[in-house]
């Protein structure tokens, strides 16, 4: 039998974080088609020599806009109105799309090192975010953003729904959503249309809720209704929804979820911009609770490890050290490809070969009594040996397979223009 590559004495951790030792992974087609503990002489195949590594399933970033790794460290030691107010909607008001497809691929460059083998994404531009996607190999779940309140919307949705009906389906690496800004800048009826274009094309939603308290209370005293109980109403959770942050969930607000409903934290935002901790750790075992990291211009970093460490340490500060425990903050990191529905998220027969390959023999992390305890709380981008996705490698031996010295390069030029442009006006106030 014919393979494209054999992975040779593995030790795989699954998506509940179980460990099995001395295991042989065949790949063929970019699937994980056979695991073994027997390596036969007759099998054809390159095989790659995998003693001493510890491969996983690819890291999922469920909530990034990927574009603003360009704003990295731009609107720094502001309280949370002037982050979004006075900084960063003045300057995206004159973002080029040239800027957000190299914003893209930098971003992209970071996650690929920090294993990140899928992401879902919430931006405007987002036909260059596609782009940038298809280029360069990794998995990506888009979702334009609309802002419910411009005085283009019905414009904007048009150009939004021609976008998903040319791009979904085109490769299997890529899929996209309808993605509303929020309820606060999508009023129900403008979101209740959004709802019904994505019903039409049979995709979800991907959208900002209950972020801060002061929303719920804003919501409450203008609408008499959450986020959730509107989203609801409009028929949102009639579709699978990925809510970024959704921090500030009420008791009440678990009746209006489904099955497929999705939240995606980055806590390392709501640390900086000082939006409280919510109730969403109180109920974290409640939902669907997976990671993402937000921007770069508020988290600065995209990496799904380092947000899915703060959520636990989080946890444990506030709440009990005995709760949050290693295999559950695992498994929390691990529900994003369950969002996205790519056949990824396992190291076992049928899954697509989305890997990760750990090297935890590093000083970072040895000596490695609990290699969930070494992953989750130790290690970092030097201990990702390899990265593959649908069994083509991404990163191998420590490097991205990509010009990363000319998207470097290139990121740099576009953000020295933003600032020689300086800042627009923004269209809508946080």
């Amino acid at each position: 039998m014919k393979y494209d590559l054999i992975l040779k004495n593995v030790t795989i951790i699954n998506k509940k974080g179980c460990i099995k030792r001395g295991q042989d992974i065949y790949i063929r087609g970019g699937k994980i088609v056979k695991i073994s503990t027997n390596l036969r002489d007759e099998t054809e195949g390159d095989v790659l020599d995998c003693t001493n590594l510890y491969v996983t399933p690819g890291l999922v970033n469920l909530h990034a806009h990927s574009p603003m790794n360009i704003f990295k460290g731009i609107a720094e030691d502001v309280d949370i109105y002037d982050w979004f107010n006075v900084e960063i909607w003045p300057y995206e008001s004159k973002i080029t799309p040239e800027d957000v497809y190299y914003g893209t691929l930098l971003a992209i460059v970071e996650m690929i090192e920090n294993g990140v083998t899928a992401f879902a994404d919430h931006y405007f531009y987002a036909e260059k975010i596609c782009d940038a996607i298809l280029e360069t190999g990794i998995r990506g779940d888009v979702a334009p953003t609309l802002f419910g309140m411009s005085s283009t919307f019905e414009e904007d949705l048009k150009k939004v729904s021609f976008l998903i009906e040319k791009m979904n389906g085109i490769s299997k690496r890529l899929n996209l959503r309808f993605g509303p800004h929020a309820p606060y800048t999508c009023p129900p009826s403008t979101l209740k249309k959004i709802i019904e274009a994505a019903k039409f094309y049979e995709v979800g939603l991907h959208i900002h809720m209950a972020e801060t308290q002061k929303q719920v209370e804003d919501s409450l005293k203008e609408y008499k209704k959450t986020h959730f109980e509107i989203l609801h109403q409009v028929g949102g959770f009639e579709l699978p929804v990925i809510i970024a942050h959704g921090i500030w969930i009420a008791e009440k607000d678990f009746e209006f979820l489904s099955d497929n409903t999705y939240f995606a934290l980055s806590p390392k935002t709501y640390m900086k911009l000082n939006m409280g901790i919510g109730n969403i750790w109180k109920y974290y075992r409640r939902l669907k609770v997976s990671i993402g990291t937000d921007g770069a211009a508020s988290s600065n970093s995209l990496n799904p490890l380092e947000q899915a460490r703060l959520f636990a340490l989080l946890g444990k500060l506030v709440y009990s050290s005995t709760d949050y425990t290693l295999k559950e903050v695992w498994q929390v990191l691990m529900r994003g490809h369950e969002a996205l529905s790519f056949n990824t998220g396992d190291v076992e027969e049928g899954y697509n070969a989305d890997l990760v390959f750990w090297d935890l023999n590093k000083p970072n992390t040895s000596p490695v009594h609990n290699p969930l305890a070494a992953i989750i709380y130790s290690a970092d981008s030097r201990n990702i040996v390899h990265v593959m996705v649908n069994g083509t490698f991404l990163k191998k031996d420590e490097k991205v397979l990509l010009d990363v010295e000319e998207i470097v390069k290139e990121a740099r030029r576009h953000a020295e223009n933003i600032l020689k442009r300086g800042k627009g006006e923004a269209s809508f106030f946080f």
